[in-house]
């Protein structure tokens, strides 16, 4: 098993109480009715005799039990939660409008309901996903040479300074701090599990994170002093080869990465990032075993700081991190990404072992 499983009665607890944490972890079969559901289900709950916990979907399905049809284990909660995938789906279709809460009442959807929704699914509230996507326009339009007046409507602004507001809370900077000369460079790309940022200069990758990451502002803001003002839009052949061998990975056929990463951390920070490189795709350690190899048992507490500090995502493996209990604990990027993640790179474990 991946986890180590909290007991039955706990697992039962939090089936009683829909607990979202364990949303995707944990599936509860029940025996009479030869159902199995996610612990978040909305039925009636069964009775605790009746009730078997399983880590994966697959080994319900092997013991002979059938999906439910009203929490649909056997689908992440994007695609089962219909308020989440028409308003994905709707965001595609007009990355540039300027949503609101009536537009979401428009389509059919309470709220309330959907910001809890996109909450637990993506750490983010659909409107600041919304945000964020007419951000990444604005951002383009600058990489590409456009004016400022263009950026500025390209993200859905009809005020200059919404505009500056709303990107330097966002991106951490001011539209002006970018220069086009810089040697450092920004730029998005699309993965899977979401838009990415890079920083990179012609040898070295400085940043990589997911767009939404809380601290994102905050690491552009320190990098951007650290290379005294020099940054600017655009690519380099470095962010090119990243956004490749991330599709790979992505894709199943790249188990490790071949970049230069530049580490921007005290000694100890970036000693732990290193170690984090050694573990291999499809296996997890604890904080304490990680504190274990560096040969400071007593440094967990220490080792979880630089571990949260990483701005290398997926690269400098920190998500391969979890609790002494099996537990997944905090990721920047949000958990259902390190979930998505783990399970991932559980192909790249089995593909060894075959």
């Amino acid at each position: 098993m991946l986890f180590q499983l909290p007991n039955d009665d706990q697992l039962y607890q939090a089936l009683l109480n829909r607990d979202p944490s364990y949303d995707g972890r944990v599936f509860v079969a029940v025996s009479s009715t030869g159902i199995f559901c996610r612990l978040t289900c909305p039925a009636r709950k069964p009775k605790r005799e009746n009730c078997t916990f399983f880590e994966t979907a697959s080994e319900a399905l092997e013991m002979g039990f059938r999906a439910c049809k009203k929490c649909h284990p056997t689908t992440s909660e994007a695609e089962a939660n219909k308020a989440i995938r028409t308003l994905v789906t709707a965001l595609e279709e007009r990355p540039d409008h300027f949503w609101q809460e009536s537009d979401i009442t428009c389509l059919g959807f309470d709220p309330s309901t959907v910001r809890r929704a996109f909450k637990r699914q993506f750490s983010i509230t659909f409107l600041e996903m919304a945000r964020l996507t007419r951000l990444r326009n604005s951002f383009t339009t600058l990489k590409d040479g456009g004016k400022m007046i263009e950026a500025q409507l390209d993200a859905g602004f009809s005020s200059p300074s919404a505009f500056r507001t709303a990107f330097a809370k966002n991106i951490g900077l001011k539209p002006k701090d970018f220069s086009a000369d810089a040697p450092l460079k920004a730029d998005w790309f699309d993965t899977p599990l979401g838009t990415m940022i890079a920083v990179a200069d012609d040898t070295h990758l400085h940043l990589l994170e997911f767009h939404d990451r809380k601290a994102l502002p905050t690491e552009l803001k320190k990098l951007f002093k650290t290379a005294k003002g020099q940054m600017g839009f655009g690519t380099t052949s470095i962010i090119k080869e990243t956004e490749r061998q991330m599709l790979e990975f992505f894709d199943g056929k790249r188990p490790t990465f071949d970049l230069k990463l530049a580490l921007h951390g005290s000694a100890f920070t970036q000693t732990v990032w290193r170690v984090l490189q050694t573990i291999p795709a499809g296996e997890t350690v604890s904080y304490g075993a990680l504190a274990k190899r560096l040969g400071n048992p007593t440094a967990a507490r220490a080792v979880a700081r630089a571990n949260g500090a990483n701005q290398i995502a997926v690269i400098i493996p920190c998500h391969r991190v979890i609790g002494a209990d099996g537990q997944l604990t905090g990721y920047g990027g949000g958990l259902w990404r390190k979930q998505k993640l783990i399970e991932l790179e559980m192909h790249y474990r089995r593909a060894k072992s075959a």
